[in-house]
């Protein structure tokens, strides 16, 4: 049995990754007669045409690496059926090139806007196999998304260290944590943190109680506060505004306004901290490396098996997986009354509700 297999990696980067790729492809040299194709930059490859035959020594030494070894890009998936001033039909493009790489499948990494495109070209007849990656762990159908757990562990890292520096000089420090429409990295690395507040985008905060919070602390001799806010938190006033109204001036982001609110109404001394994309870089943490290689031989595993149309999952601790059209599109939010969010109210943290 010969498989000729289309590798991409699309979306934000994160770690695990290759260690994905890896897992894949020696999984498949295992298992049966293998060629893999690497397509570049994500979909913009499959749409060019852009890849390179790769073989086994290319898939060496990059367990450990962060990043991906093909590239990656965005490709919004409300465009890929927009035919826009190059006059390339996307989805045909996509189409012909999977045939002219005489692709049996296609393997793509990445997270919602990913497999939404992954369930398109499933529908169009692809034989598609997605990995669900993304540090915001909000793909539905799955426990956790590779390149969560380092994230969250980079995250904590960054709160620990604020600590001290906001001891020292007694102020507040309000440290943004990315995650637009999901908060479970905020909450996770909030909550090992020892952060004092936690602001999510599922949960509509009030200003005045993270004020009342930071004035509760300095009453009771605690001169420092920490606040992590995801980017995407907003307070019950901001829930209306557009997100162009909202982000009117590019720099001042949710920790900005968030520091700015908070001064103002207490007179603390406040500092915004935005460490972004130092969350999404570097090596992956032992449990990604792990996680993300259970995930390639499982996909490994569908390829030998012909199973298509289906994205790789963790579900308790057994590797499975679900169908593209069940998971598709669908955001894994927090819930407000999740055991999480319930034990760290239990513990003191104010999430402004």
């Amino acid at each position: 049995m010969k498989r000729r297999i289309g590798l991409l990696t699309s979306g934000g980067d994160c770690p695990g990754l290759n260690a994905a790729i890896r897992g894949v492809a020696k999984a498949a040299y295992e298992m049966f007669d293998a060629e893999i194709v690497g397509i570049s930059d994500g979909y913009s490859g499959l749409i060019h045409g852009e890849y390179r035959e790769m073989s086994s020594r290319d898939f060496s030494g990059i367990l450990t690496r962060g990043g991906t070894i093909l590239g990656t890009s965005r490709q919004p998936f409300s465009e890929m059926r927009v035919i826009g001033e190059d006059q390339v039909d996307k989805v045909r493009a996509m189409k012909d090139n999977y045939k002219w790489m005489k692709l049996d499948c296609l393997v793509t990494l990445g997270g919602n806007g990913t497999h939404k495109t992954a369930k398109l070209l499933s529908d169009e007849g692809m034989n598609v196999i997605g990995l669900p990656k993304t540090i915001d762990n909000d793909i539905w159908g799955t426990d956790v998304t590779f390149g969560f757990h380092t994230a969250a562990d980079i995250a904590t890292e960054i709160i620990d260290r604020l600590h001290t520096t906001a001891d020292s000089h007694g102020r507040v420090m309000v440290v943004e944590i990315m995650g637009n429409k999901a908060g479970w990295l905020t909450l996770q690395a909030g909550m090992a943190g020892g952060a004092d507040v936690i602001l999510l985008p599922e949960i509509p905060y009030d200003i005045d109680k993270v004020a009342k919070t930071v004035n509760a602390r300095n009453k009771n001799g605690k001169g420092f506060t920490i606040i992590a806010v995801a980017e995407g938190a907003r307070s019950i006033e901001e829930q209306g505004m557009k997100k162009k109204e909202l982000f009117a001036n590019p720099y001042r982001t949710a920790a900005h306004r968030v520091a700015e609110q908070v001064a103002a109404r207490t007179g603390a001394e406040c500092r915004a901290v935005v460490p972004g994309h130092i969350q999404r870089g570097g090596s992956p943490s032992s449990y990604d490396r792990v996680l993300s290689t259970r995930f390639g031989v499982h996909a490994a595993e569908l390829i030998r098996d012909e199973k298509y149309g289906v994205s790789v999952a963790l579900i308790g601790d057994k590797v499975t997986s679900n169908p593209l059209d069940k998971v598709a599109g669908i955001t894994k939010l927090v819930p407000p009354d999740h055991q999480m969010v319930r034990t760290a109210k239990q513990i003191g943290i104010t999430f402004g509700d």
